[in-house]
């Protein structure tokens, strides 16, 4: 949610702003809409005065028994009642109007964002690992022997229809082993609070932190009116709509292994083959809640959280920035994790990691108490993935994957599959 005031104070730079994400000027309407409603908030106010000023006159017109004059403004009271509760009622769907339009617009990218309109224009920042050289033609993730008796899409097509998958067996084992190595991580080594969190919410929950009114196409609503969630930076973010936090208590720093649901509106012919885009998946979240200055920081912090799981299971990648025309509608600034493909000779996104500034907590009313005094000010919130659970895994497959079908796994699973670091080629854990 955008700050109304800061539009006053600078409509020239907030439509430049807009401008730079491919969306036409609306300083001037929305300000427009500003005045009208500040009008008329005005003129009910001043009504209101009109009327009390007449309340009290008619105490003294009956005391002095001038009952001409106590029916006069016993008249006028009534018919100023009534005005101001027009006025009120106009101010208050002016309001609306105004929270509305505010509410569909998005983010505002930082200076240091580069222009562009889509994923061809993001920037490479680094690189980390050398892909695989095999002496074969590697194959993606469903494709391999190992892999096949475990990944069945034929039943869950069955059960749910198109994009949905049943995992079984050592495949299913190596999928749980990887959401438990990350949240241990995340938990032990990078200072995380592990949560667990609903997957249905309200919608004043999705709301806040930008799914809706816009994307709700993006996302399942429940009967009852409770929203799957598409990812748990909805539940983590949420634990602080409405409240003023001590500044002691941040930054907070929370993480969430959940199922996540999408309809992949939009997405037909995408990904079709294997489990790259599902409609429900796993996903291990982060989420940060801090002061205004720090949140840089912590954006950066937690992208090297990210990038931390892929350099402990040897998965190469490479880290990017993206565009103003390719960042989600909450962003200020996001950085992309692609995990290297060899089955698919790409690079694919496995991890995003966005700050948000205080566009969320506009729209939750989250904010803190400065230790030196002063009014609450709102807080920063940001999120990340650390990381997709299924695309990790495809990840480790296709890494791994041997020219037999077998796939050596990584050393750091271990612990999570009684030492069995190979799977066979006939599916196996040995």
């Amino acid at each position: 949610m955008h700050d109304i005031r800061a539009i006053r104070d600078n409509p020239a730079a907030f439509d430049a702003a807009l401008a730079r994400r491919g969306v036409s000027s609306l300083s001037s309407e929305l300000l427009a809409l500003d005045e009208a409603r500040r009008a008329k908030i005005l003129a009910a106010e001043t009504a209101q005065a009109d009327q009390n000023k007449a309340a009290k006159a008619i105490g003294a017109a009956k005391a002095k028994g001038d009952d001409a004059e106590f029916e006069r403004l016993r008249a006028e009271v009534a018919d100023k009642k009534s005005e101001v509760a027009a006025m009120q009622a106009e101010a208050k769907e002016l309001d609306t109007q105004l929270t509305e339009m505010l509410a569909g617009i998005p983010n505002l990218p930082y200076d240091d964002i580069p222009d562009g309109e889509d994923e061809a224009d993001n920037v490479e920042l680094h690189r980390w690992g050398t892909p695989k050289t095999f002496d074969f033609k590697p194959k993606e993730h469903y494709e391999l022997s190992g892999v096949i008796p475990g990944m069945d899409f034929e039943t869950a097509a069955k059960l749910s229809g198109a994009r949905f998958v049943v995992l079984r067996g050592a495949v299913a084992r190596i999928h749980r082993a990887l959401a438990q190595f990350m949240l241990n991580t995340h938990v032990d080594e990078n200072g995380l609070t592990e949560m667990n969190t609903p997957v249905l919410v309200r919608e004043e929950a999705m709301y806040g932190t930008g799914q809706l009114p816009k994307f709700g196409e993006d996302s399942y609503l429940m009967r009852e009116g409770l929203w799957l969630i598409p990812t748990s930076e909805v539940t983590l973010t949420n634990t602080v709509a409405g409240e003023i936090l001590d500044e002691a208590a941040l930054p907070r720093r929370m993480t969430s292994h959940t199922l996540c649901f999408r309809s992949e509106a939009g997405s037909a012919g995408k990904d079709t083959s294997g489990m790259l885009r599902q409609h429900q998946f796993e996903k291990v979240e982060m989420v940060s809640i801090t002061r205004p200055e720090e949140s840089d920081d912590e954006q950066k912090r937690m992208l090297r959280c990210a990038e931390g799981i892929l350099e402990k299971l040897g998965i190469p990648y490479r880290t990017i920035v993206l565009c103003t025309g390719d960042m989600g509608f909450g962003a200020r600034r996001t950085f992309d994790i692609e995990a290297w493909l060899p089955g698919q000779d790409t690079y694919r996104e496995i991890s995003s990691v966005s700050t948000c500034g205080d566009f969320q907590a506009r729209r939750m009313n989250a904010r803190f108490r400065p230790e030196a005094g002063g009014k609450p000010e709102f807080v920063h919130t940001l999120n990340g993935s650390g990381l997709a659970v299924g695309r990790c895994l495809i990840a480790v497959l296709e890494n791994g994957q041997q020219e037999d079908g077998s796939v050596t796994l990584p050393e750091v699973l271990a612990p999570y599959l009684g030492g069995k670091l190979t799977l066979s080629a006939v599916g196996e854990l040995v």
